[in-house]
């Protein structure tokens, strides 16, 4: 049985993207952050991690591509699920019995609008959407509601009281699927690779990423996602994180080694199969 390594509790939006990817027959390992994945991967060459990277309306998650440059796991794939929040408290409770809702900044921030219908109720952030439905269910604490997903309640066994409270309900998120190098080729869903990650420093002159994104074209490689990231310690310059999709991998291949020349300290994070598919949670 595949152990995965997840930030949050069970019920928690990783883990529905964990179980979606792997199937039920996975056991959940909870981790309170996204470094501690890292962490007990260190600890266990078996362990097979789920990280969170990009949504679609609050952007990347800056400091997990840091995560991703400083340690050695490899994407070994990718799943993108679309995110619906609910509000769920103790069996019995109705919407004028809450006084207080807690939850994950993100979530809170994603269901604004139904937040601000409720003045009467305070807001209190929390770590993690599962764990804060489990608290409510340890506590036994009426009058209080989490925004989580539908599998956490079930899981703590409390009752929803509203479903698709999210504000904008183009609502995703990308997660990776991350393993040891030599596990990698059994977690692809294909050894048709047509995607891949890759962060690198450009030297400080002027047209220094036209020049790499120019070679990249060259050769039919689909640039899909850039995100750049200052250099501590060395002002006003940045690293590049870039996603790029292809048909051809031996072009792909050959892309690679006609921008090194281009780029400094070039780390592949990983080469897999693009989810082209978005599933409902």
């Amino acid at each position: 049985m595949k152990k995965v390594a997840i930030q949050g509790g069970l019920g928690a939006y990783h883990d529905i993207a964990a179980r979606n990817y792997f199937g039920e027959e996975i056991e959940i390992v909870p981790c309170l952050t996204f470094k501690e994945i890292f962490l007990k991967a260190q600890k266990d060459e078996h362990l097979i991690g789920i990280m969170a990277i990009e949504n679609t309306i609050a952007g990347g998650l800056l400091l997990n591509h840091d995560l991703l440059k400083l340690n050695d796991m490899k994407i070994a794939g990718e799943h993108k699920l679309r995110i619906s929040h609910t509000l769920s408290a103790l069996p019995g409770q109705r919407l004028q019995d809450i006084r207080e809702i807690v939850s994950h900044p993100m979530a809170l921030m994603q269901c604004s609008d139904f937040i601000e219908s409720l003045p009467q109720v305070k807001v209190v952030e929390h770590e993690d959407t599962a764990l804060a439905a489990r608290e409510i269910m340890e506590g036994n604490t009426p009058g209080i509601a989490a925004i989580c997903s539908k599998l956490a309640a079930e899981v703590y066994h409390l009752e929803v009281i509203r479903e698709g409270i999210e504000t904008n309900k183009r609502n995703f998120t990308r997660f990776l699927v991350l393993a040891h190098e030599e596990m990698v080729p059994e977690i692809r869903k294909s050894s048709d690779i047509d995607k891949a990650s890759l962060v690198f420093v450009l030297p400080h002159s002027e047209g220094s990423l036209s020049r790499v994104l120019s070679v990249l074209s060259f050769y039919d490689i689909n640039l899909t996602r850039i995100q750049s990231l200052p250099i501590i310690g060395r002002e006003w310059e940045y690293q590049f994180y870039i996603d790029l999709t292809f048909s051809n991998f031996e072009r792909y291949r050959q892309s690679i080694k006609a921008i090194l020349p281009l780029v400094g300290n070039l780390k592949v994070l990983g080469e897999y199969v693009e989810d082209k598919h978005i599933v409902a949670d």
